[in-house]
């Protein structure tokens, strides 16, 4: 599985002679020589010039034979052919004095200096972990593709990478056709099987500066995030850097990688034992699925001729219903399976980069190391490793009421009608609404059955198409749900259920809830010294003191934003602005307590507070006709202000848990109007 963190993305084959490009990537040296782009005379790619300390002696780019005056500009090569990467690779050319090469995986490019090749450093700890994988398998190489007691390998292809005995070789790869071009070599001579070995645990010189002969490496500069030698420090451009002592910072990033993959490691286990359970999820699946359907045709069967298409019917939605559980489970299944290869190729990757000797080498590619491990870390959030269906098939065939029926056709001949089960809901459509994040449903029984009915079962699904659950249960044929997702479409069904059991689903409607959060001011919630006018949209104070009132919305999901307009402004007050929890106090100025989260501001300067802490004076206030935007983001869990559109200070508060409602503290000096339904900044300064 580390196969992949050991190949050249240019040439696909392992690393020969690799060096470490300014965004710690690596390619070959030859591979290197050969993406060299001219660059037009005076201008610089928009990234980095090479940098960097380097153990090779690489030909120097002003002994390179120039492009001739008509060829200038980029892209000025003959035709290129592609590796098996699907990299395009630029036969070894005439090159210009200004050339740049980029980097074939995230495509940055830097510019030469006069250094040429020279100037990117020497990947050491790469070069010996490739070594010591090239000579564990090249003891007793076999064929790879012999059927029964494979026997040892007598070629190997370079481009397929696999080893072939003579007579696989002549059966599965003939040396004509698309396969002419392929190079076989002997697997003891393949870049596979390894060529020099050091042996392990061979302790290996210190690296040396390229600048500077016979200097070792003996501190690390954190701003260029390089190892140094003495002589950097007394008159190269580190004097004035911050640096420290090469071990220390080897061994500070050594345990920093060390607890990454700690973290890693654990999410890799759950991963593996959540991958058995799919596993044994699709057989679950089959034998559930066949069950089913035996159970189906016996009960249609049953019936007779003109049930036939319904049976038909109902068999098709059986079979539908198994093929997409299979079908998510096995694509589940697949991205499970590529994120734990890719994971652990990592892993084994930097486990042998932490057994490395090498501290100026480990550090150059420490850095890089440990935010690929911490972001690998982030993708196996919880719900990753959750099922996205369950083995169980949620469809009932009750065939009993159906056959009663129809057995019983016939023409009028008693007035006692036997006992049955309600029949299905029918929804009223005119009288079913969303308003916000809650969504209102009514329905009616057209045929009253002979028992009556004793109560109604309302479910709704997750909002993603995902399995129903009970929202109400009773005799009422309204209801109106609260707490939705807002911008989220909802599917609901009802049934009704008497003595007799319970009847069949309604037919499913949808329900869209609102983009955006429209609300007003809550009068109810409000202080007795809050005035609302405009429908509640407005509010002003009679007292001198702060006064809080919340909104009519509470959010605890989703990304949601509103303004205040400032209506009137008078001698300098602090009026504040922000999210409180319902039963926050109403009689001091918001953010006092702990259960608000607030900003206020005069017109100079502004602070955020929260249980009476102030933090993150910021200059700029506010003035009439100002307005003052709420961003609440709860996929993240932060707070963020704006005055006017632009984002005011920081992100204000982070780690939000639970329900939220707008709030506003004011006093008589300060009127405000509250704008909702209103979309997302899109000027958000990042972290």
């Amino acid at each position: 599985m580390m196969d992949e963190e050991l190949k050249c993305p240019v040439c696909g084959s392992l690393f020969k002679d690799p060096i470490l490009l300014p965004c710690s990537h690596n390619v070959c040296l030859a591979c290197a020589r050969n993406i060299i782009v001219q660059t037009p005379e005076g201008e610089t790619p928009p990234h980095s010039r090479a940098s960097g300390n380097s153990d090779y002696d690489y030909l120097d780019m002003d002994k390179m034979s120039m492009y001739s005056e008509t060829d200038s500009g980029y892209g000025s090569y003959t035709p290129c052919i592609k590796s098996p990467n699907g990299v395009r690779v630029f036969p070894p050319t005439l090159v210009h004095r200004h050339c740049s090469i980029t980097c074939p995986l995230c495509h940055r490019s830097v510019s030469l200096d006069e250094r040429g090749l020279r100037g990117f450093p020497r990947n050491r700890l790469l070069e010996a972990i490739v070594s010591r994988y090239q000579q564990n398998r090249s003891a007793n190489v076999k064929c790879q593709l012999c059927d029964r007691n494979p026997v040892d390998a007598t070629v190997m292809c370079e481009q397929c990478d696999v080893f072939y005995c003579t007579p696989c070789q002549q059966r599965c790869h003939p040396s004509r056709g698309p396969l002419a071009k392929h190079r076989l070599v002997p697997p003891t001579q393949s870049p596979a099987a390894g060529g020099q070995q050091m042996p392990a645990g061979t302790i290996r010189k210190q690296g040396t500066c390229a600048d500077h002969d016979m200097e070792n490496f003996s501190m690390y500069c954190v701003n260029c995030k390089t190892p140094v030698c003495m002589k950097c420090l007394e008159g190269g451009n580190h004097g004035s850097h911050d640096v420290k002592p090469l071990a220390a910072m080897w061994k500070q990033h050594k345990c920093q990688l060390s607890q990454a993959l700690n973290g890693v490691s654990d999410k890799a286990k759950d991963a593996k034992e959540f991958l058995m359970q799919l596993k044994n999820m699709l057989q679950q699946i089959q034998e559930n699925g066949v069950e089913f359907e035996a159970c189906l045709v016996a009960q249609c069967d049953a019936l007779i001729e003109a049930l036939t298409r319904q049976k038909a019917k109902l068999l098709t939605k059986v079979t539908k219903e198994r093929e997409y559980k299979l079908k998510v489970v096995r694509d589940q299944i697949t991205h499970c399976t590529i994120k734990l290869r890719q994971t652990t190729g990592m892993m084994e990757y930097c486990l042998e980069v932490i057994k490395e000797n090498d501290p100026s080498g480990f550090l150059q590619i420490s850095d890089a190391l440990i935010k690929r491990v911490t972001s690998s870390q982030d993708q196996w959030v919880k719900g990753a490793l959750e099922p996205k269906v369950g083995p169980e098939f949620d469809l009932t065939l009750n065939t009993d009421p159906l056959l009663q029926n129809i057995l019983q056709l016939d023409f009028v001949q008693s007035k006692v009608e036997s006992a049955t089960v309600p029949p299905a809901p029918l929804l009223q459509l005119e009288k079913c609404c969303t308003r916000n994040n809650s969504s209102t449903l009514a329905w009616r029984v057209t045929v009253p059955p002979s028992n009556p009915i004793e109560g109604y079962i309302l479910e709704l699904d997750d909002g993603n198409g995902g399995q129903y659950r009970e929202v109400y249960v009773g005799k009422e044929t309204v209801c109106t749900v609260d707490g939705l997702h807002f911008n989220s479409s909802y599917n609901a069904r009802v049934k009704a259920y008497n003595s007799t059991g319970v009847g069949p689903y309604s037919k499913t409607v949808v329900l869209k809830t609102s983009d955006v959060a429209w609300f007003t001011f809550d009068p109810t919630s409000a202080h007795r010294d809050i005035v609302l006018t405009n429908e509640n949209q407005t509010v002003s104070c009679n007292s001198y003191d702060d006064r809080v009132v919340l909104g009519t919305a509470a959010f605890s999901k989703g990304v949601h934003y509103w303004e205040l307009r400032v209506d009137r402004y008078d001698n300098h007050p602090d009026p504040a602005f922000g999210v409180a929890r319902i039963n926050t106090m109403k009689d001091m100025m918001l953010g006092k307590d702990d259960k608000a989260w607030a900003m206020y501001v005069d017109n100079n300067r502004s602070w955020f507070m929260h249980n009476n802490s102030h933090t993150n004076r910021a200059e700029g206030g506010i003035s009439k006709g100002a307005t003052v935007g709420i961003l609440l983001d709860l996929n993240k869990h932060t707070l963020t202000f704006f005055i006017n559109k632009e984002q005011h200070g920081p992100v204000a508060f982070e780690n939000l848990e639970g329900v939220f409602m707008p709030a506003v503290s004011i006093n008589r000096n300060v009127q405000v109007t509250l704008l909702t339904g209103m979309e997302v900044p899109k000027n958000i300064k990042q972290q």
